[in-house]
This record gives structure tokens, sequence and C-alpha cells, in this order.
């Protein structure tokens, strides 16, 4: 009789071990690449779409189920310095950020659905516009 409750606490053990062998191994294939190509140290979610580069920094753009999201990063970063970045979807009224910061001005999200995007930063009097994109 006790070699029957033996297997069953061994097959237990068996399923709970390939389960979590299948999970590190999951991780260790995803992992690595979609924290650094998904988010700007995990500000945005999504994928990032664009990159707005200026003179004094840029403007990053990020999608992810009908949001858009933007951060405006400064090339030098120390001393504060006047930001700002905005995301509006046609039709819809702008999100912003406005500030002096030391490293980056955002993240500013809206849900833009399938409409066209217009993204604007700026540092330091320097800045980018898109125009409308993402249509």
């Amino acid at each position: 009789m006790s070699g029957g409750r033996g297997s069953g606490r061994i097959r237990r053990r068996l399923t709970l071990g390939t389960g979590v062998l299948a999970a590190a191994v999951l991780l260790a294939l995803v992992g690595p690449g979609t924290a650094s190509a998904e988010a700007v140290d995990g500000l945005c979610a999504g994928r990032k779409v664009r990159a707005l580069p200026f003179s004094t920094g840029r403007v990053d753009i990020f999608k992810s189920r009908g949001y858009v999201c933007a951060v405006a990063i400064a090339k030098h970063t120390g001393a504060r310095k006047t930001m700002s970045v905005s995301v509006k979807a046609r039709g819809g009224r702008p999100a912003r950020d406005k500030g002096r910061y030391t490293h980056r001005a955002g993240p500013v999200t809206v849900h833009a659905g399938h409409r066209c995007v217009w993204v604007t930063g700026k540092i330091d009097g320097r800045g980018v516009s898109s125009g409308w994109i993402l249509c």
C-alpha cells in the first residue's frame, strides 16, 4: 500500500519540477531582450515605434493597444533645464508634461485608438514636432 502513496508524491514533484524548469527556460529566452526594447526605464508600456532626435535630446514614442506614450530625454544630463513633451490624438486634447528637469520630461500617454497623433518635445529651447504620425 505504501508504494501507491509514494508514487503519487513522486509524480507531483516531477510535474512541479517540470513546470518550474519550463518557466525558467521561458524567462531565460524571453526576459533579457524585452525589457530594454519595450520601455525607457520602464516608463512607457508597449514597443518603441519612433525616435525623434534633435540637437539637445530626443523624443521616444511607444505604442501599445491603442495607447501612445512619449518621453523627452536630454542628451546631456546634470543641471536642470526646461523640458516639455506632449502627445495629441487627432480630435482630442494633448497630454503634456512641462517643467525643469535634469534628465527627462514625461511620460505622457493618450488613447489614440486608430487615430493619428502629433508629438512634440522641447529641451532648452530646442525641439521637434512630428506632424501627424502613426495613422
